[in-house]
Order: structure tokens, then sequence, then C-alpha cells
């Protein structure tokens, strides 16, 4: 991994780590360590990052409106919980999909190190 790759890593963490919902009936505050997997030890943890019954600012747009608010975990489609995860490809061999992709990913890198160091 390259310098590069980190520091864009470093900056994009940073710009992501902002909080959009509050939380309407919550008796926890945010980032105390207290969780309902640690409260509960026979329940699975949650899949989702707010709890039920929050509300979601920023995506009413729309005047007048009611607020909206987030749903329990089992109310979701299943196949929304995997969008996030990375796509596997299966290892078929030399020339296969798995190997085209990751030359594909080093070649885009490449071009992107080499726009930012002829930009310095």
């Amino acid at each position: 991994m390259s310098l590069l790759q980190i520091a864009r890593r470093t900056s994009l963490a940073a710009a992501t780590c902002r909080r959009y919902s509050s939380t309407v009936s919550s008796g926890t505050t945010p980032g105390s360590g207290d969780s309902a997997a640690a409260k509960k030890p026979g329940q699975a943890a949650p899949k989702s990052s707010c709890p039920p019954e929050t509300v979601l600012k920023g995506l009413n747009y729309l005047k007048g409106q009611p607020p909206v608010l987030a749903l329990p975990d089992d109310q979701y489609p299943d196949w929304l919980w995997t969008v996030l995860s990375p796509k596997q490809y299966p290892d078929d061999g030399p020339g296969g999909k798995a190997e085209r992709v990751a030359r594909k990913k080093e070649r885009q890198q490449a071009i992107k190190d080499r726009n930012f160091m002829s930009t310095q």
C-alpha cells in the first residue's frame, strides 16, 4: 500500500464521520458504549446503525410532511444489508474475472497516483 492510498483513506474517513440522525426516544447517549447487544446476550446484534423510531434528518425535504422515522431491522429487505459489502469474485484461474478486476483496479490506482504526482 502506498503512502498516497493511506492519505486518501484517512481523508475519506474524516469526511464520512458525519451523523445525520437523532434519536426521538432513546435512553442512551451516542458514543456511551452501551448497546442493546451488550445488555441482552441472547439477542443478535442489530444490523442498522440507528434504533427504530429514530428521526432521519435530511430525508424529508418536502414541506408540510411528517418526519421520516427509521423502521425496525426486520421490516427492511434482506438484500439491503449486503449492498455495501465488496463483491466477491470466484478465483477461476488466469485470465478469469477476479484477475481482470484486480488488474483494472491496479491500473486505475496507478493512473490516479501518476495524475496526483503530476499536479505537485
